[in-house]
């Protein structure tokens, strides 16, 4: 029997990708949008919000598993939106009787000492798990593909800059992960039943400082980025800077840079064992991204 999946978030950047692989795979898809009118990606739109309980009764009906790739990084007030949504989400969820819900949430270690953001998806996370619906989560660093908010900033930052002069969070490891890898593992943890409830960390074949990132996209497109890094660009001061430099709103940007001074790297790699296949390298993500980018311009 074809399963139907609910995908929230279908319009955004992951879950228009995810939408399109379940498809693919032969699964009766909802896209979960609240502009169902004006969507044109993969499955059959059903209008609903995160933000509204009453909405999401009808977009749950006859569901057998869920999607949760939503989240408020562009306002204020974003943890609390956050918290209220996966709250809303998961009692849709559990009112429906659904068999799981997958969720992507963001590495980190759990010391105390996340980010807002990051502590943000924790919450979610915990959130969505007290329910009775057993969640499976998978946690990424940054994803590479067109679309992606750190993405686009670190293609910005490269294409636009001849030098840098740069704060410290820039020798922040991290482990980037390329979208179509990122989607297959979110699509290959739906039905095997030892993924029920557990938590993956995903991530691809390298370890990178975001200096190191930069530099590396400047040269893929045929350019040089030197770098002097500074100690006095506060988190607050570096928002700004990429506000001036790059095209992401202030709020996003303070939101985001608050994160890079965590590494984000993984710690248990059981999702490859659960899931194993090739990873794409991070020089191979950066040129499918900007060879997406030009194709949909």
């Amino acid at each position: 029997m074809t399963k139907t999946v609910l995908v929230s978030g279908a319009s955004g950047f992951i879950g228009s990708h995810v939408a399109s692989r379940l498809v693919e795979e032969g699964y009766r898809v909802r896209a979960m949008t609240r502009h169902p009118d004006d969507y044109h990606g993969a499955g059959e739109p059903v209008e609903a919000d995160v933000s509204d309980p009453g909405s999401l009764t009808a977009a749950f009906a006859g569901v057998d598993a869920a999607y949760y790739l939503v989240h408020s990084l562009g306002s204020e007030d974003f943890e609390k939106r956050d918290a209220d949504a996966a709250r809303n989400f998961a009692t849709a969820a559990a009112g429906a009787g659904l068999e799981r819900i997958i969720y992507l949430g963001g590495l980190g270690a759990d010391d105390g000492e996340l980010s807002a953001h990051l502590r943000s998806r924790r919450e979610v996370e915990q959130i969505l798990r007290d329910g009775p619906v057993p969640v499976t989560v998978l946690r990424a660093a940054v994803v590479i593909g067109d679309g992606g908010i750190s993405w686009e900033i670190t293609r910005q930052l490269a294409e636009r800059l001849p030098a840098m002069v740069t704060p410290q969070w820039v020798n922040t490891r991290t482990q980037p992960i390329a979208l179509p890898d990122a989607v297959r593992y979110l699509v290959g943890v739906l039905e095997p039943s030892e993924a029920r409830g557990r938590t993956y960390e995903i991530g691809g074949p390298e370890v990178l400082r975001y200096i190191d990132m930069l530099q590396r996209v400047a040269e893929i497109q045929g350019g040089h980025l030197p770098n002097v890094t500074v100690p006095v660009l506060t988190p607050r001061l570096s928002s700004a800077w990429l506000k001036f430099v790059t095209d992401v709103d202030e709020e996003t940007a303070r939101n985001l840079v608050d994160s890079m001074s965590n590494e984000v790297v993984v710690k248990d790699d059981a999702i490859t064992r659960l899931l194993p296949g090739e990873l794409i390298s991070y020089d191979e993500a950066v040129r499918l991204a900007l060879a997406e980018r030009a194709e949909s311009r």
